[in-house]
């Protein structure tokens, strides 16, 4: 039932619907269904070419009639398999009961029917529907997501990468850098995060109540069940799932490669975290300016205000995710014996968690694309803070031998306003080669970046 974004409980289904339209097919109920239905399908063609007598293989006909159920499902088939779980109480048969009401008039279908969900368990058709979901999730939304950042982050750094920048320590003014530099460090870190993310197997097991194959074995004694159901679920899409077999499980496949898949995302989001809090701290330095949007207000009082909110926004929701992402790879791996029930509902969370998450990708990439550098705001930060160039002079002294030469700068620098002509003075009185004098005579805050520039471009 359609309900006005107004009144949904969630901010995602609410204010943020528009900008989740991505993620809602794949990680919604009926993006459940829908997977849940592929499965069903997979598993029911696959038993036809086992060679049973009982099962002949289905004709060309049947298997486009069955592939097409999945293809063209739609919203309005989640709403029939709801409407029998009304009377079933029960999400998994409800699916399979819609497959069979699909036989109707045809005869080939009808009878075989009894080998749709057959020796199943409900976890078989979930755990590889949950793997169908997350990897649909993953490589279409929320590895896009963080690509699309990787790539505006390595633009940027190479743009800036010969701008210098104040670094601060602890807060306090500390050796140059350079913008570019900066934000090269994130896209290094960022990248290796995203190659973690991209690296996790999806894993789907089916192998029966406990993990055993004892109903299958029951049927065909002699049938090698563990190498079917192998096929089923690594023979790539549509006649297979095209994930990696998991072999051993209770009930349950044990979700480990969940709780990997969310640490890895957590990861990423965390180093998001790092860098909207700096770029908004930049932002509020003044290094950077923000692009005006035409009729946007800042502040209902205070008229003068362009606030950083993309970043607060990106934030505040990588939180949101990153709060839920925990709480599965903790909770997801853990279950009572051959199986509790506490897995199921939160793992209809899983697309709230990657929902918060490209949603925050999606904020932080339009706060980036509003930013405009403001290297005048960065030259005069430097420019007031010869300070810096007390470790470049007594690096120099130390390197000709002068006895105590970290001790004379700090004497003349520390918690003292440092000007050119007090550092030059210094210089001038040094017993160091006069190239070196005029070396560090010529040095300037803004130019005292050592390879800053370099790596900047090579990233």
């Amino acid at each position: 039932m359609s309900l006005p974004t107004i009144t949904a409980l969630s901010p995602l289904d609410g204010r943020y619907a528009a900008k989740l339209s991505a993620l809602r097919p794949i990680m919604s109920e009926h993006g459940y269904m829908h997977r849940r239905v592929q499965v069903e399908v997979a598993w029911f063609i696959a038993l036809s070419d086992a060679g049973f007598d009982e099962f002949k293989p289905l004709t060309t006909g049947a298997r486009a009639y069955l592939l097409g159920l999945v293809k063209n499902f739609s919203e309005t088939d989640s709403a029939a398999i709801k409407e029998i779980e009304k009377t079933t109480n029960h999400d998994v048969k409800a699916v399979e009961y819609w497959i069979k009401s699909k036989f109707e008039a045809r005869p080939e279908l009808q009878k075989a029917a009894e080998f749709v969900h057959f020796a199943c368990t409900s976890e078989d058709i979930n755990n590889t529907s949950h793997a169908l979901q997350l990897r649909s999730g993953r490589d279409q939304v929320i590895l896009p997501g963080l690509d699309r950042i990787v790539l505006k982050l390595r633009e940027m750094a190479h743009s800036y990468a010969a701008v210098p920048m104040l670094s601060r320590t602890h807060g306090q003014t500390a050796s140059p850098t350079t913008v570019g530099k900066e934000l090269a460090n994130v896209v290094v870190r960022l990248q290796g995060a995203v190659d973690r993310i991209a690296s996790v197997k999806m894993l789907g097991k089916m192998n029966g109540a406990v993990g055993n194959y004892n109903a299958h074995l029951s049927a065909w004694p002699d049938f090698d069940w563990e190498a079917f159901s192998r096929k089923v679920v690594e023979t790539p899409e549509p006649l297979g799932l095209g994930l990696t077999f998991q072999p051993y499980s209770i009930q349950i496949e044990p979700h480990d490669y969940m709780a990997e898949l969310f640490d890895a995302i957590a990861r990423a989001n965390t180093i998001l975290v790092d860098l909207s809090r700096d770029i908004w701290g930049y932002v509020s330095l003044g290094y950077f300016k923000q692009r005006l949007k035409a009729g946007e207000i800042g502040s209902s009082t205070m008229p003068h205000k362009v606030n950083p909110i993309d970043f607060e926004n990106a934030e505040g929701n990588l939180g949101l995710a990153n709060a839920l992402l925990r709480h599965l790879s903790e909770k997801l791996p853990v279950s009572r014996w051959q199986r509790d029930l506490t897995d199921s509902t939160v793992l209809r969370n899983i697309g709230v968690a990657m929902g918060y998450a490209a949603l925050a990708y999606t904020s932080l990439m339009t706060g980036l694309n509003k930013l405009e550098l403001n290297e005048e705001a960065l030259a005069a930060d430097l420019d007031a803070s010869w300070e810096v160039l007390a470790e470049p002079i007594q690096t120099v002294m130390r390197r000709y031998g002068v006895q105590g030469a970290y001790e004379k700068l700090k004497e003349v620098t520390r918690g003292k306003t440092v000007t050119a002509e007090a550092l030059h003075a210094l210089i001038d009185g040094l017993e160091i080669p006069q190239a070196d004098k005029d070396r560090l005579r010529d040095m300037t805050p803004g130019s005292y970046i050592g390879k800053a520039a370099e790596l900047a471009r090579r990233v």
